[in-house]
């Protein structure tokens, strides 16, 4: 990951065995220097563009793909707002079916996980009960139908998601994410050397 490169040297004092004084230092990289797309401009989606991961993608083949180095895997997941790859970042198909099974076991996967409702119109065609709402398994229904009190329950007004179903759909809303316009690229490469270059500071010793 070339985002190593762009991080700030430090002299830290040396601890190595064969350091026999406390003037010896190392020069290392300062994994704690952070640094974030500004909150602001998660909003501003004329410089973003949106993206959809393809199975078995990773950060690199998509960088490779959208900016032409595999090097700027660090861009793709800091503009996505990724900062935990292994649960912000698409399953395979494969692995998603491993993790599910090792979660639920083979006999869980089809085993309800919830129940969501389904739509529902009165006899003018105007919706009554959208499709998708998180409900309980006892829920039941009560409305009004041109004046006459109607109440329903049971498979008409929810269905219930498998396991399997639910960790898909989770699974593939992470495939979606906006990535910085290439024309932005190299001003926020520059942006992002300047933040990372250290200054005069009081604290320096």
């Amino acid at each position: 990951m070339g985002y190593f490169r762009e991080l700030p040297e430090v002299d830290y004092q040396s601890f190595l065995s064969d350091s026999n004084s406390s003037q010896n230092y190392l020069r290392v990289k300062n994994l704690f220097r952070r640094n974030k797309l500004r909150d602001d401009l998660q909003n501003v989606f004329t410089i973003f563009d949106k993206y959809e991961i393809v199975e078995g993608a990773r950060p690199d083949t998509v960088a490779e793909e959208f900016y032409g180095s595999a090097e700027l895997d660090w861009v793709v997941l800091m503009t996505a707002n990724i900062t935990r790859v292994r649960d912000q970042w698409p399953l395979s198909n494969r692995d998603l079916y491993r993790y599910t099974e090792n979660k639920y076991g083979i006999a869980g996967l089809s085993s309800v996980h919830h129940y969501e409702t389904t739509e529902v119109k009165d006899s003018l065609n105007r919706l009554i009960l959208p499709a998708g709402k998180d409900v309980n398994e006892d829920f039941t229904l009560n409305y009004s139908d041109n004046g006459s009190k109607v109440s329903v329950s049971g498979i008409s007004v929810r269905r219930g998601v498998s396991n399997w179903e639910y960790e898909t759909i989770k699974n593939n809303k992470k495939s979606s994410i906006y990535l910085l316009k290439q024309g932005y690229l190299q001003q926020f490469l520059n942006d992002m050397r300047e933040i990372m270059t250290y200054g005069l500071s009081s604290e320096y010793v």
